[in-house]
């Protein structure tokens, strides 16, 4: 798949608006480190980053360039929880396990907010989110979701109905609406960036276009790249979709999925805020959702849909306009501009994969959509667990990791299925 290979940036408005950032050279020969750090999106920059804090010698390997995959491609919500929520996970794994993931469920997004102001990131972070229902049915799953999120404490959402709707978006879709004053938006490309340019000034060193090729376990763990090894003492495995072939035990259990996004030309402000007044990000509650919202230079960013296998569509564009004039048809007579994929990585019970593998090689995947916030928690436990503080790494890794039905060769086609059916009751209004 194209967009697997080692390369730039993909040719999307992120990457046409990012912050400069130094082309870092490739691993050359053989070098040590206290932690080496596999993937340099927002889980292994997180992690490196919080390691780096704590003084460690860190190294991050890339394949491609810092941000290259899911953390510079995504829709940039900083959305709160887990793709499962915690009545999901009460139900599935028990009251004690809910508990733990609960009162980590609103920190990853607090974790990005102390980074970019701790080390000054200029990535567009913008406050407030909003889950949108287009159905009476969805309307009354978001007033049993705020219910819920105040149960484990959170008290920053409010319920909005028929016409208040169209104060935040001003579509005929939505019924309803659920807003989170404490969630957000921003640009993931430079929020990756950003971090990254803060873990190097701590010491950090990254090498990009140094895909790992081989893992060699003991202790230490040996890392091979094409012209150059790292002996390190601990590892960190923070590929996500784009790990492929290094560690079997942590890739089988998973499949990487493709997402699409456009945006459009710029709308210039008043047209844009007549569209979103206040500027929130918007997601519906669609089995297949749509998620959306302003840029900087007010385009609407708009994306949909999943992919399953991680292809990349024929034309991007011609997926996802349809699905932005249904909401907004007040657009038809604009051009779209940027169209690309991301490629995330969907786990069967849509929850993390946390776990040791040899007693020495750490690892955090999964986050089926949930990326923007669980990354930085993920990164920030990490660091915890190589300090000797683990209960709350545990509770995630405590969690099954559940093989697809079918297995690699089925999982494709089984979950398409699924999704067909989901998307078709969505349609119907069940």
């Amino acid at each position: 798949m194209p967009e697997h290979s080692v390369g730039e940036h993909v040719a999307s408005w992120y990457a046409a608006t990012a912050n400069p950032s130094p082309e870092r050279p490739a691993l050359e020969g053989e070098i040590e480190c206290d932690v080496c750090v596999v993937g340099a999106g927002f889980t292994g920059i997180s992690a490196a980053l919080h390691l780096a804090e704590r003084g460690l010698s860190v190294v991050v390997l890339e394949g491609a360039r810092v941000g290259f995959g899911a953390s510079g491609r995504n829709g940039g919500q900083m959305v709160h929880s887990y793709s499962r929520d915690m009545d999901v996970i009460e139900a599935k794994y028990g009251a004690e396990t809910a508990r733990a993931l609960g009162d980590m469920a609103f920190e990853g997004g607090r974790i990005i907010r102390r980074r970019i102001e701790h080390y000054a990131i200029d990535c567009d972070l913008r406050d407030g989110n909003l889950f949108a229902a287009c159905t009476s049915r969805q309307f009354e799953g978001l007033r049993e979701h705020q219910a819920l999120w105040e149960r484990y404490g959170y008290r920053e959402l409010e319920l909005l109905e028929g016409e208040a709707v169209k104060g935040e978006v001003n579509s005929e879709r939505y019924v309803g609406a659920l807003v989170d004053h404490g969630g957000g938006h921003l640009h993931p490309l430079n929020l990756v960036l950003g971090q990254a340019a803060a873990f190097e000034s701590l010491g950090g060193r990254i090498f990009e276009q140094s895909a790992v090729e081989k893992v060699i376990h003991g202790a230490p763990v040996m890392l091979r790249t094409a012209r150059g090894r790292v002996k390190a003492e601990r590892v960190v495995m923070a590929g996500n979709a784009y790990l492929r072939g290094v560690l079997p035990e942590i890739e089988g259990k998973s499949m990487p999925c493709g997402t699409q996004i456009i945006t459009t030309e710029p709308l210039g402000e008043a047209r844009a805020h007549a569209l979103i007044p206040r500027g929130k990000a918007v997601e519906d509650c669609n089995y297949l959702l749509d998620y959306y919202r302003l840029t900087r230079d007010n385009r609407l960013l708009y994306g949909g849909g999943v992919n399953y296998g991680g292809d990349d569509p024929a034309d991007i564009a011609a997926l996802i306009r349809p699905k932005m004039l249904q909401t907004f048809p007040q657009l038809s007579d604009v051009k779209v501009d940027h169209a690309w994929s991301g490629t995330f990585l969907m786990t069967l019970n849509r929850l993390p994969q946390f776990g040791v593998v040899n007693g020495n090689v750490y690892y955090a995947q999964g986050y089926s959509g949930h990326g923007v916030t669980c990354t930085h928690l993920a990164g920030k436990l990490i660091a915890e667990v190589m300090h000797g503080q683990g209960e709350r790494f545990d509770a995630f890794a405590g969690l099954p990791h559940l093989p697809f039905p079918g297995g690699r060769l089925l999982r494709v086609p089984l979950s398409a299925l699924g999704a067909w059916y989901y998307a078709t009751r969505d349609r119907i209004g069940l």
